[in-house]
């Protein structure tokens, strides 16, 4: 079959994507409080990061040193810039700016740090893209508040947004609020409640309901910050972020394919409240049937539907499958089951490239909303030779697989897409394992996963690849 040559539209956001938490470093620097990520130890595949109450002399932190993106971003921005970035996916580390969270008045130093940061990305005509809460609240919030199981982070995120906006809005257009909300729907696995909400679920707690509570807060949050931001300046783009993952029946037995919606309605809802402004109605129903008396006000219905986004922002890493076993309500942690048809990456992640033309479809048909594409990509063990390069024709390859579904959504089915920005342009540290050993990057860092090594940049094999990409806007794959 011929490769296809069409070019993307000649607006398309070409660029890459990281998080605060996972490259900068800088922990203590310019007056930043601890987040949450900041407790994070170093895991594997095999092995979750444990959480501690407090830094433990005896035990490693990947994101203190990160990659010292802190100290040396001109050099890496220097180095997107080279390959021909359009923009540039970042988040500003909530407590850089308010170290506990809850102050009156910012800090100006952690301020000025992401000014001279845009600022360098809009020397080579980088867009900043910027997400608000990338899985770092500040741990005064947890250990006062017990995190987004209190109402009162509405204001304190309200007020770090709207601080946030005023400051940077003519440097940043395109914004998201919450990085992968409805992760938690995975409630019962280690440490998600934690990362998306900050909650540490006590004895005899129902994780499923404090899940739907606090998810309830983030999502008023949002929506209180997407209107603000709007006021302030009409032409801001301010989008949700979404952890999509296409659920799939494993047969065509129709006991199996009504589990699969369940299951999608499950994991999207988030999505359907942030672009239409109100629950679903089979939500209600569920909250009723399992007794949930959620702190669901009447001023908070209405602020979901004066703040809806303008655009849905998503992830896209693999698919997932499910089978029917007697139960309707789906669980995240025990329902998912192997497809046969696609293969898996070493660490268990279903490589599924026509998922994410289905993915894009199905946003379409749902929403009727501009897509972006702010997380794809492969994590893999890279090996740098000795003249300091690295052949990762996997990563092209997988990239190549990905984009070439991306372009057919686009060109073929009408998909109304911003850009795509692939995950950990630059090597970073695992959200999930804490590995620098799992790499996603088209530079590759000289680290390993206990901080040792000289952190220089190296172009890998993929860098050009994907310089080239973007030189020729998807014609050339």
């Amino acid at each position: 079959m011929a490769e296809d040559k069409r070019e993307f539209p000649k607006d398309f956001l070409w660029g890459g994507a990281v998080a605060a938490h996972q490259l900068e470093g800088g922990y203590q620097d310019g007056g930043k409080g601890l987040s949450i990520a900041d407790l994070f130890t170093l895991g594997d595949k095999d092995h979750p990061r444990t959480i501690t109450k407090k830094i433990e002399a005896d035990q490693y932190y990947p994101n203190h040193k990160a990659i010292d993106f802190y100290h040396r971003y001109p050099e890496d921005i220097k180095l997107f810039a080279e390959m021909g970035f359009k923009c540039f996916r970042t988040s500003i580390a909530w407590s850089r700016i308010f170290p506990n969270g809850d102050e009156a008045e910012p800090n100006e130093e952690g301020l000025k740090f992401y000014d001279d940061l845009f600022d360098e990305c809009l020397k080579y005509d980088i867009q900043p893209v910027v997400t608000l809460s990338h899985f770092e609240i500040p741990l005064h919030l947890v250990q006062e508040y017990g995190g987004w199981r209190d109402r009162k982070l509405i204001k304190f995120f309200v007020h770090f947004a709207d601080v946030c906006f005023k400051r940077y809005h003519n440097k940043v257009k395109y914004w998201m609020t919450f990085n992968e909300i409805n992760n938690q729907t995975d409630f019962e696995a280690a440490g998600h409640l934690y990362t998306d909400s900050g909650i540490v679920p006590e004895e005899g707690e129902d994780n499923e309901k404090l899940m739907y509570q606090a998810a309830h807060y983030e999502l008023v949050a949002s929506a209180q910050a997407v209107k603000l931001g709007h006021q302030l300046d009409p032409d801001l783009q301010i989008g949700s972020m979404i952890a999509m993952c296409p659920i799939y029946p494993l047969t065509s037995k129709p006991e199996d394919i009504l589990f699969a919606q369940r299951a999608m309605q499950t994991r999207y809802w988030f999505s359907d409240v942030h672009a239409n402004g109100f629950y679903p109605q089979w939500l209600l129903n569920f909250f009723e049937k399992k007794n949930f008396k959620l702190d669901i006000t009447t001023a908070d219905l209405a602020q979901l539907k004066e703040g809806t986004v303008d655009y849905i922002g998503f992830s896209y890493y693999m698919s997932f499958t499910v089978k029917y076993t007697g139960h309707e309500d789906y669980n995240e942690a025990h329902d998912l089951v192997p497809n046969p048809y696609v293969k898996a990456s070493e660490w268990g992640w279903q490589i599924d490239p026509t998922g994410l033309r289905y993915a894009l479809n199905w946003f379409t048909d749902r929403y009727h909303l501009p897509l972006f594409v702010v997380e794809n990509g492969l994590g893999a063990v890279d090996q740098l030779t000795e003249d300091h390069k690295v052949h990762d024709d996997y990563r092209i390859k997988y990239m190549h697989d990905h984009i070439l579904q991306m372009k057919r959504a686009v060109l073929d089915d009408g998909v109304d897409l911003m850009g795509y920005t692939p995950w950990g342009c630059i090597d970073l540290v695992s959200a999930g394992t804490g590995e620098m050993s799992k790499r996603y990057g088209f530079i590759y860092v000289d680290e390993d996963d206990h901080g040792n090594g000289s952190l220089d940049r190296y172009r890998k094999d993929s860098f050009y690849w994907f310089k080239n990409v973007i030189e020729t806007n998807g014609a050339e794959l």
